[in-house]
C-alpha cells in the first residue's frame, strides 16, 4: 500500500511538472478594444500578438510560451481595476496598459495594493505608452515600469528643438482635459519660457478625452489667434480629427505633436497638404535609417498589415525575456530585480538603460516631419506616399531628467 502512495505521488508529480512545463506565460493586454480609443488599442494588441509569436517561435521564455490576453478597458480606469482582475483571476502574473495615464495611475495603485495582499502572487504592470511623469515621481512604485519616455522628457527634447526654429513666434496649446495633457501644457509653457522666452502663447485650450467629434471650432480659435506652431499631445482620434479639421479649413501652421503617427494621423496631414511641417517626436520611426529596425518594420508590416507604431513595445517585450533569463525565473518580483538598472541596445539602435530609480526607461529619442520621401526612404504610412523623416535625433545621455520617486521595495 505504502509503495502504492508514494508510486501515485511521483506519477503525479512528473504530470504536475509537465503540465507545468506546458503552461504558457499570460500577458493581460488591458486597453480600449472599443469606444474612441478602439482604432490605438486594436493597433497595441496587433503589436503585443506579433511580438509574442516571434519570442514563441524562438522557443518563449524559458521554454514557456506567451499567451496575451487581451481586455477591453474602453478607456476607463475603473474598468480598468475589473479587467485586470480578470487577468489575475485568469492566472496572468504580468499585465501591460498604454493608453491614457488616468488609467495607468489606477492600475499601480491596484497592483500595488494586490501586491501588498497577496504575497507570493505578486503582478507585475508594464507600461509602454501612459506618459505622465507622476507615475515616475510622486505615484512610483516597484512593481510599475514604464518603456515610453515621459512627457517631461518627450517636452525637453521638443522645445530644444523648437528653441533654434526662429520662424516660430507665436505658439497655440491644445490638449486633452486629464493628467497627460495638463502635463503636455504645464511642460510647454516652462519649457518653452526658459528656452524662448519670446515665443508668445496665443492660445491654451483643454478638450474632453476623446469625446470631441468635430474639431472645426477649436480650429477656428486656432486660426483666429495668429498662431504660426501647434504644440498638442493629442493621440488616437483626438489628432486625427484634430488634423482633418485643420485640412478641412486650409489651416497651414507647423504642428509639434506627440503621437501624429496613430491610426489616422498621416492620413489626415496628406489632406492637409503639410509636406514636413507636421514633427513629431518618438523613440523610433520606420525610415530610422537602423538597418535591423528597417528590416523588423518591412517584416511587421507584411504579417499584420500595419506600421509599428510602438518600437517600445518591442523593447519592452525583449526585455522582458532577456530579465526573465538573466533571473532564471518567471516570479515576478525577481524579474523586476533584474529588470533594474537593467541595459539594453533598442530596436533603433543605441543603448537604453531602465533606471532603477524610478523605473523610467531612457533611451535614444528622435523628432520627424511627415512629408514627401527621399530615395532612402522606403516606408509610407497608411498607403499616403508620404512617410517620416528624421530632423534630429537625442542620444540617451541627453534625455535623463531628475526623478522624486521615493521607491517602496518589498
Amino acid at each position: 500500500m505504502h509503495r502504492l502512495v508514494i508510486a501515485a505521488a511521483a506519477a503525479l508529480t512528473v504530470l504536475g511538472g509537465t503540465a507545468f512545463a506546458q503552461e504558457t506565460i499570460k500577458i493581460g493586454y488591458i486597453d480600449p478594444l472599443s469606444g474612441g480609443g478602439a482604432s490605438v488599442g486594436e493597433g497595441g494588441l496587433k503589436t503585443f500578438q506579433y511580438l509574442a509569436d516571434e519570442i514563441n517561435a524562438k522557443g518563449g521564455i524559458l521554454g514557456r510560451k506567451i499567451e496575451i490576453l487581451p481586455l477591453d478597458n474602453k478607456t476607463n480606469p475603473q474598468e480598468s481595476l475589473v479587467q485586470a482582475q480578470k487577468a489575475i483571476d485568469a492566472g496572468a502574473r504580468y499585465i501591460t496598459q498604454g493608453n491614457g495615464s488616468s488609467v495607468a495611475a489606477a492600475l499601480s495603485d491596484f497592483v500595488t495594493k494586490n501586491n501588498t495582499r497577496n504575497p507570493g502572487k505578486e503582478v507585475l504592470y508594464f507600461n509602454y505608452a501612459a506618459v505622465d511623469p507622476s507615475l515616475t515621481n510622486e505615484k512610483c512604485s516597484f512593481w510599475h515600469f514604464r518603456w515610453d519616455a515621459s512627457s517631461d522628457i518627450k517636452m525637453e527634447a521638443l522645445t530644444s528643438y523648437m528653441k533654434d526654429v526662429p520662424a516660430i513666434k507665436k505658439v497655440y496649446l491644445i490638449n486633452q482635459d486629464y493628467s497627460f495633457g495638463q502635463s503636455v501644457r504645464a511642460d510647454a509653457r516652462k519649457m518653452l519660457g526658459a528656452k524662448r522666452p519670446d515665443i508668445q502663447i496665443v492660445g491654451d485650450e483643454l478638450h474632453p478625452l476623446l469625446k470631441i467629434t468635430d474639431f472645426s471650432p477649436y480650429i477656428a480659435k486656432i486660426k483666429a489667434s495668429g498662431a504660426d506652431s501647434v504644440v498638442t499631445g493629442n493621440w488616437g482620434q483626438d489628432i486625427a480629427l484634430l488634423l482633418k479639421a485643420a485640412a478641412d479649413a486650409g489651416l497651414k501652421v507647423n504642428w509639434y505633436t506627440y503621437y501624429a503617427g496613430g491610426a489616422g494621423g498621416p492620413t489626415a496631414i496628406k489632406q492637409t497638404g503639410l509636406d514636413h511641417q507636421v514633427f513629431q517626436i518618438t523613440e523610433g520611426f520606420a525610415n530610422s535609417g537602423h538597418q535591423p529596425a528597417m528590416d523588423f518594420e518591412k517584416t511587421f508590416r507584411a504579417k499584420v498589415n500595419m506600421s509599428l507604431w510602438y518600437p517600445r513595445a518591442v523593447n519592452e517585450m525583449r526585455m522582458f525575456k532577456a530579465a526573465a533569463e538573466k533571473a532564471n525565473s518567471l516570479d515576478p518580483v525577481k524579474v523586476a530585480a533584474a529588470l533594474e538598472d537593467l541595459k539594453f541596445e533598442v530596436l533603433d539602435g543605441g543603448e537604453g538603460l531602465m533606471r532603477k530609480d524610478d523605473h523610467q526607461f531612457f533611451q535614444p529619442i528622435y523628432i520627424s516631419s511627415f512629408g514627401k520621401l527621399a530615395a532612402n526612404e522606403p516606408f509610407d504610412e497608411e498607403g499616403t506616399g508620404w512617410g517620416w523623416h528624421l530632423v534630429s535625433k537625442v542620444d540617451t545621455s541627453k534625455t535623463t531628467v531628475p526623478t522624486t520617486c521615493k521607491m517602496t521595495r518589498p
